[in-house]
């Protein structure tokens, strides 16, 4: 079906879908000012639904909603600024190319750079880029990171006045400064889908956020096909959504993950995800992300022969921590080596993690802790640190499987 014949309102979503990023990038790239790039294409959006479905869908969307877009910006700085700016602005916009009938530059990456800047505070950049080049509401975001809706607004506000005023480039970085800020706009990715990834599996917004989040890391290797931390991201972020619908019963109740059915793992993505690493692999340059996806991949070795490879998951933890130093890395590590070695020595891995300050608040710390007491036979101590896990718990499900634990220990 041509864009002419489809239904005006569901062709104006479907090019919001698909460009929105590219068309906020393309007209934000000379000036630096997300803002008013933003309202310009909110207000050719309007005018599109407005106007199409009496003239009909134009054959170019995109170059008909950007020509009204850049109008529009031109018109609000001659409006709102003073006189010299409203000047420079409108130069700015007005020096771009007519994009009617031409294809537009797509300057997606260049935006998500910008938007993971390292002048930009490290915990906004990715609802920056959730906004920014998905067109992602701030109530959307802020319901997805738990934050009120008035908050985000002013973090995300004051952002993109950073950009603006900062005068952050729109660029990709040289080759030999690229992994640096590569890392960043990678580690804003995978935080928007961990957000996702840790619904408490009755909410919409935040299950649909990890959606996005594998939107803009497919967009990134798009873009950047030759980098193998890219393939790593997105192999990493496939393999756990294959499990998404095994994370919970028909109940809504967790499930763990020694307890899920990997027959039921989506066959689809676990073969993307796997063909990623391989891809990765070729170009001989080890990073976090493929290690991590190397990691769910070892775990498919269940799925097929229905025996985990314990041996095979702490070889790569081994490689990971020494990767990251990461505290996490190193108590998913000790609970791997306790099916090898035994609780009791995976206890004396969590005693000597207890000094560091970043776990006395995680809650997978003292959830781990209180199973391996469990199992070790210190029943007191396993309770209690149930209960502080079960406390630390935002996830209904979760906590009530936590509780669950609790009440099954001996008296």
């Amino acid at each position: 079906m041509s864009l002419r014949a489809q239904d005006p309102r569901e062709t104006a979503e479907a090019v919001a879908r698909r460009s929105y990023g590219k068309l906020v990038a393309f007209l934000a790239a000379r000036t630096r000012d997300l803002a008013a790039a933003e309202d310009a294409l909110s207000e050719a959006f309007s005018a599109a639904l407005a106007d199409w479905p009496i003239g009909g869908c134009p054959a170019n969307p995109e170059a008909w909603l950007l020509t009204v877009a850049r109008r529009k910006a031109i018109d609000s700085a001659r409006r709102s600024r003073t006189a010299e700016a409203a000047t420079d602005h409108v130069r700015l916009f007005a020096e771009e190319t007519d994009a009617e009938g031409s294809e537009i530059p797509d300057r997606r990456l260049a935006l998500m750079f910008a938007c993971a800047h390292p002048a930009i505070d490290a915990n906004i950049r990715a609802p920056l880029m959730l906004q920014a080049v998905l067109g992602l509401n701030a109530e959307t975001i802020a319901s997805a990171f738990l934050m009120s809706p008035a908050a985000m607004s002013k973090r995300l506000v004051r952002a993109k006045e950073k950009i603006r005023e900062a005068g952050i480039p729109f660029i990709v970085p040289d080759r030999e400064d690229l992994p640096a800020r590569r890392d960043a706009v990678l580690d804003a990715i995978y935080a928007a889908f961990a957000e996702g990834w840790s619904d408490p599996g009755t909410d919409v917004v935040r299950r649909d956020l990890t959606t996005e989040a594998l939107f803009l890391a497919r967009l990134v290797v798009e873009l950047l096909p030759e980098e193998p931390e890219t393939l790593g991201l997105l192999a990493l972020m496939l393999h756990a959504d294959a499990r998404r619908a095994t994370r919970r019963n028909e109940n809504g109740d967790y499930i763990p993950f020694a307890e899920q059915d990997p027959a039921r793992w989506n066959s689809a993505m676990i073969g993307e995800a796997e063909a990623l690493l391989r891809r990765a692999s070729a170009h001989g340059a080890i990073g976090r992300y493929q290690l991590e996806a190397a990691l769910q991949s070892a775990h498919i070795h269940r799925r097929r022969t229905g025996v985990p490879n314990w041996a095979e998951i702490v070889r790569l933890y081994d490689a990971l921590f020494a990767f990251s130093n990461s505290p996490v890395v190193a108590l998913n590590r000790a609970l791997a080596k306790a099916e090898i070695n035994g609780a009791q020595a995976a206890l004396q891995d969590l005693d000597e993690l207890s000094a560091d300050a970043r776990l006395k608040d995680y809650q997978p710390y003292w959830a781990a802790r209180a199973e391996l007491l469990a199992k070790a036979g210190a029943q007191a101590q396993a309770r209690a640190a149930y209960e502080i896990a079960i406390g630390l718990e935002r996830d209904p499900a979760v906590r009530r499987f936590l509780q669950r634990r609790q009440a099954s220990l001996p008296a």
